[in-house]
């Protein structure tokens, strides 16, 4: 009798325990259940996102181009004939343009046709042709065929942005809708490689705007953010890892640091217009203020990485090192420095990618402006790829959306490249103790 009370009572026991087994593994598979679904809808989030931007931005990456004879007439270009740098560039361009449009295009015979003919083509075009002209003199008195930029809206027909009905956004005429279906079944307008994309600064006709000045802006800043945040951050970290003592005030410097590394950029902003423009007089808009404003965003960032990796290293290579005779500044350089280097180098390219990002500290310093030449030095005027994206996405024009979005394109596949250097820094000179 006592043995079968005993097995009923291990019999409720197991099932009891099993029973909360059951809701254990239930409650772990629930659990495995929500992480997945929320990875997969932060990869849709993500995925819709990026398509949203490629979609809208792969098109600016060619441009609409018409073929024109240009005839590069002595009497308009050069009339005196001394070839002079100012008769060069002072000359009407636009002219010349106009004539081949014009013996194209017999129909447009009056000042209505011809201010319909031109709105074809951009308002740049002719600084192409000075261009032309200014590199090779010898080009006055030929005809030569070339490519040249049509204007936005005949860019955007082309690519299906724009409507042809007048009713519905479109902004052309009957005869100028003629001229170009003329022009696109001759074959000499088509879509071609949009070189001024990367090639030119801003601009105020879309169709000429490119990212090549506020790429090297961001050069330049990046350089001088290196430059000073590497060397400074290093030094720090290695001083409160390895030779600071423990007491209050140590603490409280790591307290700060820790607090700066989740400040937001624009506090960072402030105090660099006020200190380096108001107090220093620094140039407003320079490559070099913004290097500067970045170096106060990524310095704690650096300052964290590098302390981390220097507490990977193992103690008993500092006792090792300590014990052969070394001296404590030969023991970090010689041998707790290089082992901790894989993982500096990984943490400071992690802040200049958080650097490359930021645009709120550069508004601050007015590296906002319209710039239109292609900085040459830091202290030039300049802006930056972030300020040009929100230059670009605050403009009306329907073509500066697809610019705004291949600027974002370019910028995400520059943070793409610098992280995955970070991950190939790691991978390759990573060390398991």
């Amino acid at each position: 009798m006592t043995e079968m009370v005993d097995q009923v009572r291990v019999s409720a026991i197991a099932e009891k325990v099993s029973a909360r087994l059951q809701r254990r593994y239930a409650i772990e598979k629930r659990f495995r259940l929500y992480g997945i679904t929320s990875i997969v809808v932060a990869l849709g989030f993500l995925a819709v996102l990026l398509i949203s931007i490629i979609s809208q931005g792969y098109t600016a990456f060619v441009q609409a181009e018409v073929q024109l004879p240009i005839t590069f007439d002595a009497t308009v270009i050069d009339p005196d004939g001394t070839h002079s740098k100012t008769a060069l560039s002072s000359a009407d361009y636009a002219s010349l343009i106009r004539t081949a449009l014009t013996a194209r295009f017999t129909d447009a015979d009056d000042r209505s046709g011809r201010r319909e003919l031109m709105a074809l083509v951009s308002q740049g075009a002719d600084l192409e042709i000075r261009k032309l002209v200014l590199d090779d003199p010898s080009v006055i008195g030929t005809t030569r065929t070339l490519w040249l930029p049509v204007a936005a809206s005949v860019d955007q027909l082309l690519k299906g942005h724009m409507s042809r009905d007048a009713d519905k956004g479109g902004q052309f005429t009957t005869r100028q809708l003629a001229w170009i279906d003329d022009l696109s079944a001759s074959g000499n307008l088509k879509a071609r490689f949009n070189k001024w994309l990367f090639t030119a600064g801003d601009s105020r006709q879309p169709e000429l705007a490119g990212v090549w000045g506020a790429v090297v802006g961001s050069f330049y800043s990046l350089v001088v953010t290196l430059a000073l945040s590497f060397p400074l951050g290093v030094a720090t970290a290695i001083y409160l890892e390895e030779f600071a003592t423990r007491n209050r005030w140590t603490d409280i410097i790591e307290v700060n640091i820790n607090n700066l590394a989740a400040v937001p950029s624009i506090v960072f902003g402030l105090l660099g217009l006020e200190i380096f423009l108001n107090v220093f007089n620094l140039p407003r808009s320079a490559p070099f203020v913004g290097g500067l404003a970045l170096t106060l965003v990524s310095l704690p960032t650096i300052i964290i990485a590098a302390r981390v990796a220097l507490k990977a290293v193992p103690p008993w290579i500092r006792e090792a090192a300590l014990g052969l005779g070394a001296s404590r500044l030969q023991m970090v350089m010689h041998h707790v420095l290089p082992l901790a280097m894989p993982g500096i180098l990984t943490g400071t390219i992690i802040g200049m990618a958080r650097a490359v990002g930021e645009s709120a500290p550069l508004l601050m310093i007015g590296m906002v402006a319209f710039i239109v030449d292609v900085p040459a030095s830091p202290m030039d005027p300049s802006t930056a790829l972030p300020v040009q994206i929100y230059l670009w996405a605050a403009s009306p024009e329907r073509a500066f959306v697809e610019r705004t979005s291949a600027a974002i394109i370019v910028l995400l596949c520059f943070l793409a490249l610098m992280n995955a250097t970070a991950i190939y820094l790691r991978k390759k000179f990573e060390r398991r103790w």
